[in-house]
């Protein structure tokens, strides 16, 4: 059942989203960076460890562009997104360092015209001593290129359909540079320049030969076709993103395939007068968040913002280091909404409130209906990451204005795929404003080939939460009866449960995360080695995952983290698909282990 340390999570996915650390000791050593494991780290979980097929590609724009031995890069899909690591890098080096900082920035070759799957490159070049700022940027904007763009960045910037953007015309373009078509299509055995059959990796060839443009552009029809496979078209990228919207909007309230989903009319979402129109995608959760924090601010000014309940870590980070700065109310409770209460009272005014709905890792949950209260009377925002709660369990929407998610969980489950996503509420009251500034702010920078996986992904997600949510509350029951468990955090239980049930739908659960404590951390680690799921970061996944979260979340700031709470022996467990009465025989070998410990 263990994968082996450093392995894809699920196995053998080139794409996964997790990484296997399946003892205690192998996520202290990863936090410590020690050589052991971290050289047999295959992939990470992409907003911390940047990606084989991303880091060949970083590694080719600094061979082109920089200087391999003092210099790295990091990248982007756009301009826009770059601009915002190149600020941020520029603000915290050194002032003579600050020239060194640039962006070069990567078009669609006017040969890669004859379709719309192409993509723009924007990398961020900085001495290598600033790497560590750049990661902060990458880790919690959420903006930098998925894996799969990366691989199919790299074979088009190898076969000349990536070009440097110079602000040459297209004319200027093709007068400056002619095509030579793709290097692994050029030679013998090919028909018009076309290698027959050919599946060869980018750059496999090495034998140039001038081409002329209409040729170019069949060649890079077969680039794309290796690349994607026959059934892939623009239009087919569109609609995936059209059906994935639905179901975020709520319109879609059943397993549906691509063609249903898409003929499948609702008047009503999850809220009156929502459509996938509210609905915006991004390249990540994280990106959901980040960017719904720079919209309000375009929408409404830079004031302070609030961070109410234990966050996950990017959430507060995003919000101390762009933009005013933020108030953080780390336990969430009904005296910090007192203590909101009587500063909004005494003059202090705020942007905007973020929250999740359920927390994480203690899954407790805020009280909305007060928050929404004191925004409508003291003019602030509410943003709500329902993440863990999931919009099948729970309707959140009616007392936010925007509503964020990281899709990569649950909505996907396939743990192969990132994606985020921000929506509006129609009846909100900056909806006017903040649809405004969408339209002008907004881009969709999330790649095609991700966009497929996602819908394909998402096609049982209605299936699967029913499921999940099941063996969720018999697997929390089971924990909560034994004495061996010190505390078991699940919304059902929780003493803000209330809340929770507040907004949960009729038909809806407590969902599939919850966390576990033991009365010392021999019986955690004992638990953790010994319990046999996969073990690695994320949640939501088909699969049973585990990890010792207060570790690989703030594994430098346990102190901290304690403080609210939140024990840096705590286990937390997603659960998945598998066979409740399974699942139970695993736990409770892992409670054996426990028990031995303890004697």
């Amino acid at each position: 059942m263990l994968q082996a340390l450093g392995g894809p999570v699920p196995p053998n996915t080139d794409h996964a989203v997790s990484v296997s650390l399946p003892t205690w000791r192998s996520n202290v050593g990863y936090e410590e960076q020690e050589d052991w494991v971290m050289s047999k780290m295959q992939l990470g979980y992409p907003r911390f460890f940047v990606h084989p097929s991303i880091q060949r590609l970083a590694q080719e724009v600094i061979r082109r562009h920089g200087d391999p031995n003092t210099e790295a890069a990091t990248l982007f899909a756009s301009q826009k997104t770059a601009r915002i690591c190149h600020s941020f890098i520029v603000s915290r080096c050194a002032a003579d360092a600050a020239p060194k900082v640039r962006t070069v920035n990567f078009i669609p070759s006017p040969h890669a015209e004859a379709t719309s799957i192409t993509s723009t490159l924007s990398s961020v070049i900085y001495p290598k001593e600033y790497a560590p700022i750049a990661k902060q940027v990458w880790q919690h904007s959420g903006n930098g290129i998925s894996s799969r763009r990366g691989e199919f960045c790299l074979g088009a910037l190898e076969d000349g359909f990536l070009v440097e953007d110079k602000g040459f015309s297209t004319a200027e373009l093709i007068a400056q540079r002619p095509c030579k078509g793709p290097r692994r299509y050029q030679g013998r055995g090919s028909l018009n320049g076309i290698t027959r059959g050919s599946a060869h990796a980018a750059g496999s060839g090495d034998s140039p030969a001038a081409s002329n443009g209409v040729q170019d552009g069949r060649e890079y029809g077969q680039f794309i076709e290796e690349r994607f496979g026959r059934n892939l078209s623009p239009s087919l990228t569109n609609q995936a993103k059209q059906a994935v919207r639905r179901r975020i909007a709520g319109v879609l309230t059943a397993d549906v395939d691509l063609p249903a989903a898409l003929e499948e009319k609702s008047s009503e979402g999850r809220v009156a007068g929502i459509s996938e129109d509210d609905v915006f995608l991004y390249p990540s959760g994280m990106s959901s968040i980040f960017n719904a924090h720079q919209i309000i601010m375009a929408a409404r000014g830079e004031k302070k913002s609030i961070c109410f309940g234990f966050p996950y870590i990017d959430t507060l980070k995003i919000l101390q280091k762009w933009g005013p700065g933020c108030l953080f109310y780390g336990n969430g409770s009904s005296e910090d909404l007192d203590d909101l209460e009587n500063r909004l009272k005494n003059g202090e005014r705020f942007l905007a409130l973020f929250t999740e709905a359920p927390g994480n890792p203690l899954l407790k949950t805020p009280d909305l209906v007060r928050i929404r209260s004191l925004a409508d009377q003291y003019d602030f925002a509410v943003v709500v990451d329902e993440t863990v709660g999931n919009f099948l369990n729970i309707n959140v929407l009616r007392y936010a204005d925007i509503v964020v998610s990281s899709l990569t969980k649950i909505f996907s489950g396939g743990s192969n795929v990132m994606g985020g996503s921000a929506v509006l509420n129609p009846s909100g009251q900056y909806y006017q404003s903040l649809k405004e500034t969408f339209a002008r702010e907004y881009e969709d920078i999330y790649w095609a080939e991700d966009a497929l996986f996602l819908e394909r992904n998402s096609r049982d997600f209605v299936s699967r939460i029913d499921k999940i949510n099941a063996t969720s509350e018999d697997i929390t029951a089971m924990l909560k009866a034994s004495p061996l468990v010190k505390e078991v955090y699940y919304p059902k239980y929780s003493p803000t449960r209330p809340f929770y049930d507040s907004f949960r739908n009729p038909n809806g659960g407590y969902g599939g995360l919850f966390s576990v404590t033991f009365y010392s951390t021999a019986e955690a680690i004992a638990f953790y080695d010994t319990l046999e799921v996969l073990k690695g970061p994320s949640l939501g996944t088909n699969f049973t995952l585990s990890s010792p979260y207060t570790l690989l979340a703030h594994y430098g700031e346990l102190d901290w983290a304690k403080s609210f709470g939140v024990e840096s022996d705590l286990v937390r467990i997603s659960v998945g698909l598998e066979d409740v009465a399974d699942l139970r025989s695993r736990v409770q070998r892992a409670l054996d282990a426990v028990e031995a410990a303890r004697k």
